[in-house]
């Protein structure tokens, strides 16, 4: 689903406008992004955890040339899912 699809979605579930979901959706996810670049991890229940995680810096090689290069160290965001998500997903 494209965000525009979500917002239409969740519009036609809860009764709400499209612009009450739209503002609700992109203050959701501003939320998200500003607690995940604290560092802080974010849990919704029964969905996920979003994690930020650090990655060490490493020598990768570039398989279309074979040439090595150094990767610098940064953070990454993981995601690990929830149980009721798992069993959803798997019916």
């Amino acid at each position: 689903m494209k965000k525009a699809e979500i917002i239409e979605a969740l519009a036609e579930k809860t009764g709400l406008t499209k612009a009450d979901v739209a503002r609700f959706y992109e203050g959701t996810f501003e939320l998200f992004k500003e607690e995940l670049g604290k560092g802080n991890d974010v849990a919704v229940a029964g969905f996920g955890t979003f994690k930020v995680s650090e990655r060490a810096a490493r020598t990768c090689r570039n398989p279309r040339t074979g040439e090595t290069i150094n990767v610098d160290a940064c953070k990454a965001v993981s995601f690990k899912v929830g149980k009721d998500l798992k069993e959803t997903v798997n019916k």
